[in-house]
């Protein structure tokens, strides 16, 4: 006889563990490649060799001018951050982009609109945020608002993406969550901000960015509604009072059958 399931918070976070690689299988994907990642480059390579890594997928200046897609594309592979020192504010960082940005709402991205358009808003995400903020240093580089060794400084990772997906899963929140979730979203990335002249720093830009994008797509109309899961069966629309869901309903095999057979004439 099976154990009956825990139930309340214990029980939901079980479930939800054990649903996680059937529900989302490209975020665990990507999440165990981006763990795999982050050993190999602190244990399984050299300080140094380490370093050249980084320092190629960089989306600095110079390598967007010299190597833009291998460095946009390598840098979606890492993440800045720690998973071990748990009182640091890195970890913080980690915990937001990596653990809600890609573990919650990337696999709740992907289950509400299915693996191509959750990997579209955090890739898109990642890229135009990215892009973005280059121009935003190259006209701060002019005006003499950042040092001109920001061409070449380290800045990798998925942070981009990850908060695309923080602000562009507001709308799907419960009503009276979306403003202060909005606000979380929007301050976060100040709290460490560093200002040189009317600008904070680069990265915090690039979040600001990142945030705009993904506040903006749920006006895309492939974002308004989620997928149809199944196909074959009536759809019936729903309103819970804060988005309209598509609610499949199977049909039972005898009313299936009745409605296949035409009436008997008399």
């Amino acid at each position: 006889m099976n154990s009956p399931s825990p139930r309340g918070p214990a029980g939901r976070l079980l479930r939800a563990a054990r649903d996680y690689p059937r529900r989302a299988p490209l975020t665990l994907t990507y999440v165990c490649l981006l763990l795999t990642a982050h050993v190999w480059i602190g244990h399984g390579l050299s300080a140094d060799r380490a370093a050249a890594v980084l320092g190629h997928v960089s989306t600095n200046l110079d390598n967007l001018q010299d190597h833009p897609l291998s460095a946009l594309l390598g840098s979606a592979l890492f993440f800045d951050g720690t998973l071990t020192d748990v009182a640091s504010t890195e970890f913080v960082g980690t915990f937001i982009t990596l653990g809600l940005g890609v573990c919650c709402f990337l696999a709740r991205a992907e289950r509400r609109w299915g693996k191509l358009r959750s990997a579209a808003v955090f890739l898109g995400g990642h890229v135009a945020a990215t892009l973005l903020t280059a121009a935003v240093i190259i006209v701060a580089l002019r005006n003499g608002w950042y040092p001109e060794d920001v061409r070449h400084t380290l800045d990798y990772g998925v942070s981009y993406g990850a908060q695309t997906v923080l602000a562009i899963s507001t709308p799907a929140l419960p009503r009276r969550a979306r403003l202060p979730w909005a606000l979380f979203v929007l301050a976060w990335p100040l709290g460490g901000a560093e200002w040189s002249g009317p600008l904070p720093d680069f990265t915090t830009v690039g979040h600001l960015i990142a945030a705009a994008i993904g506040f903006a797509l749920p006006a895309v109309p492939g974002f308004r509604r989620p997928r149809v899961r199944a196909s074959g069966f009536p759809a019936v629309t729903a309103d819970d009072g804060h988005h309209r869901a598509t609610v499949v309903e199977p049909v039972p095999p005898a009313a299936a059958a009745a409605s296949r057979t035409p009436p008997s004439g008399s």
